[in-house]
């Protein structure tokens, strides 16, 4: 198989004005991947399949990232010469700055026919928020269709193109995108019908106990259940 460095080089060819580069991966995996021009993401993907030396023609997983916003603190270091006389100085002007974060789509990709593989690439998207649409890949590999639409679901990522991007595992009415990182859960655990621990006492705080009733059982602490009146006693006759 053709090196990522060699294929880089392919799809730039191919594809002038492309935005395409090696993304380092310093795990122990060191699987690098590319990272291409989502505006020319499909039609990337297309060469990638079809390109005789590459042919693949299998995408065997696709999931998300996501990534936050993150600080960048720049240093610039500037010579000063010293008023009294000794060896110049070196200041340094620290100033921070935000880089927006984004979402990502990342695909595994081999080729059955040449039994090769994996080529690992990605696509982003502009921002996290109003700038989230990515081109489906499902129309080149029929494989992505449900990964994509999970991807769709967990991480907010709009496929355009794609066949039936509709949510998978949450359901249709569910707000939010549980997979991102400053996802916060709701307390009122309509999904857990026997709350516990944790997840109990945050279920009391959304609904809290109602006052007590004179002349009717506390259910004890830890239980959910509604407070309850005594049971009768059997009348005892002489």
């Amino acid at each position: 198989m053709e090196t990522l460095e060699q294929i880089r080089d392919r799809i730039a060819t191919r594809f002038p004005g492309a935005q395409v580069s090696i993304q380092l991966n310093p795990g122990a995996a060191a699987e690098h991947s590319l990272l291409i021009d989502s505006k020319l993401g499909r039609e990337i993907a297309l060469f990638l399949r079809d390109d005789e030396a590459l042919q693949f023609d299998y995408c065997s997983n696709a999931t998300g990232v996501d990534w936050l916003d993150k600080e960048i603190v720049d240093v610039k270091k500037t010579t000063v010469p010293d008023a009294a006389g000794g060896p110049a100085k070196v200041v340094e002007e620290k100033t921070k700055r935000t880089e927006p974060g984004y979402l990502e789509a990342v695909y595994h990709l081999y080729s059955m026919a040449l039994k090769h593989g994996p080529v690992v690439i990605r696509m982003r998207t502009g921002n996290r928020s109003d700038n989230v649409t990515l081109p489906s890949l499902t129309p080149v590999w029929r494989s992505c269709d449900f990964q994509e639409r999970e991807i769709f679901d967990l991480y907010g990522i709009v496929f355009e193109g794609h066949p039936d991007l509709r949510r998978l595992l949450m359901w249709d009415e569910f707000k939010d995108h549980p997979m991102r990182k400053d996802y916060v859960s709701p307390d009122d655990f309509e999904y857990e019908p026997t709350p516990h621990d944790a997840v109990l006492a945050r279920a009391k705080a959304h609904y809290p106990a109602p006052a007590p009733v004179a002349g009717v059982a506390d259910p004890g602490p830890g239980s959910t259940s509604p407070a309850t009146k005594p049971a009768a006693q059997p009348e005892v006759k002489p």
